[in-house]
């Protein structure tokens, strides 16, 4: 494997402007990687040529004097970013063969920036589901294995092809989406970081709806630094996204210090499950340890709402994807299912859909359709709505008693085999995003740091929670973490 892969952004960006390596060689080893990586399916559109010629502009422009840092990154897009004139499928048959004739704000903030688009990567269909197992494409598999195992295993999701991506060092980082954890447990199932912004601080303009008061994007990258890095390019207001915040972006790397006495860092006892495994139990009292001895005052706190976050997230979530979901009708773009004599146009909706949407995003259609109807409106979403106002007060009171961000376990378990859950409760599934979801209804940012392995000598993962729109603060106590944990673990190569 060629070194330049494995190189960090910002360790990328300091060779690029030393004149050490060229974008286009780096490039050029990323798109080598891929061709040998189909094995782990993650990169479902190769763009290797629109990718040359963005690193043969970066490398004029940085020869210029080019100051973006993400001047001459090559990335992976996730396939939920729609992307001028390359498939953008949301991994869905229903959107086979749509090109969209317009590029998404994060990405036009990415390319104008000078980075470098390697191609789309996997994700769970329309982003929904906790594994990648619901791509039209198949599934992502994780570049690590479990010790002396050759079980496949997932990368999580939605995001799973993105964090298969940037473990395996096919790619330097890559855009996530994040709308229950789907940048947060990718990101802790296969070791690197996974930061979901606050709510309205990164456009979702031209990025495929699934739940539109919850989605937020994100970069997922190989070190804090790369994270703070990638978000100033990726954030910025946008008027024509009407929930982008219209405040400044601050300079995230800059807020990066690595000192963080006098931080309070709060310990909320609701996340202590019922049967949560010693190793997550022990990562989560070692995390805490390692961030008192920066300095920190670790406290505990009362998130007492957050029994309730996964039913509420299961109402409010659905019931706004069978809203966005209704646009996929056959008409105006996408497939459209063959139709026989003497159908209609009932006869074509229902054809279409039925064929061209998987049966996780089915349920969840089936779901939101039924918790938005006359009968169930009040006693489901209305209702939800309500709980959801109490979970985001829980996180206000908690930071109004001084606490400057929250720590808990990223995920409730390692990565687990690909078709383990596939005849389980969907609901088994659904418990996969019980320490993320929490986040998204209150509209919060959200890191995923790599912190150790269990004893299969799988990644496991520490999630920080931060106040909104303090991103540079949560990332500073974030590169804190990540420092005391010295991880620095990569996967044994088998694809």
């Amino acid at each position: 494997m060629s070194e330049l892969t494995k190189l960090t952004i910002a360790e990328a960006r300091d060779k690029l402007r030393a004149g050490d390596v060229t974008s286009t060689e780096i490039t050029q080893a990323c798109l080598d990687q891929i061709d040998q990586a189909d094995a782990l399916g993650a990169f479902v559109h190769k763009t290797p040529e629109i990718a040359l010629k963005q690193a043969a502009a970066a490398d004029a422009r940085i020869q210029g004097g080019a100051e973006n840092p993400m001047c001459g990154i090559p990335l992976g897009i996730k396939d939920l970013f729609c992307t001028q004139g390359v498939p953008s499928q949301a991994a869905s048959a229903i959107l086979d063969g749509f090109k969209p004739e317009y590029e998404s704000t994060v990405t036009t903030r990415l390319w104008q920036a000078g980075s470098i688009m390697l191609g789309k990567l996997n994700m769970d269909e329309f982003a929904m589901g906790s594994s990648n197992e619901t791509s039209t494409y198949g599934n992502a598999v994780n570049p690590w294995r479990r010790t002396g195992d050759d079980t496949a295993l997932t990368p999580g999701g939605s995001s799973g092809g993105s964090a298969s991506a940037v473990a395996a060092d096919l790619c330097l980082a890559a855009t996530g989406t994040d709308t229950g954890g789907s940048i947060r447990q990718p990101a802790a199932f296969v070791g690197i970081t996974g930061l979901k912004p606050t709510y309205g601080r990164v456009s979702r303009w031209g990025i495929v709806a699934f739940a539109s008061s919850l989605d937020q994007a994100g970069p997922m990258t190989k070190t804090v630094r790369d994270a703070a890095i990638m978000l100033g390019t990726m954030a910025g207001h946008d008027p024509r996204d009407s929930t982008s915040a219209d405040i400044p972006v601050p300079d995230f790397e800059a807020a990066i210090t690595g000192d963080i006495r006098g931080k309070t860092i709060g310990i909320p006892r609701e996340y202590r499950m019922d049967g949560m495994p010693a190793d997550i139990e022990k990562l989560w009292s070692d995390g805490a340890d390692m961030l008192r001895d920066a300095g920190a005052k670790i406290v505990d706190i009362s998130l007492p709402h957050t029994k309730y976050a996964l039913p509420t997230y299961y109402v409010i979530a659905p019931a706004e994807a069978s809203s966005n979901l209704a646009r996929y009708d056959g008409v105006r773009f996408g497939h459209r299912a063959k139709l026989a004599q003497g159908d209609g146009i009932t006869e074509m909706y229902e054809k279409t859909r039925a064929e061209g949407f998987g049966a996780e995003v089915q349920r969840r259609v089936m779901v939101g359709t039924y918790v938005l109807s006359a009968g169930f409106y009040d006693a489901y979403y209305n209702r939800a709505r309500k709980v959801r106002a109490l979970i985001k007060r829980d996180f206000d009171l908690a930071f109004e008693a001084g606490v400057d961000a929250i720590l808990t376990p990223a995920t409730p378990s390692a990565a687990f085999g690909l078709g383990e859950m596939a005849d389980a409760d969907p609901v088994q599934m659904y418990l996969n995003d019980v320490f993320t979801v929490t986040v998204n209804l209150a509209g919060l940012p959200g890191i995923s740091v790599p912190t150790g392995l269990d004893p299969q000598g799988l990644p496991m993962a520490l999630q920080l929670i931060g106040k909104p729109w303090e991103e540079g603060d949560l990332l500073n106590i974030a590169q804190s973490l990540e420092t005391a944990a010295g991880y620095v673990a990569k996967p044994s190569r088998w694809w």
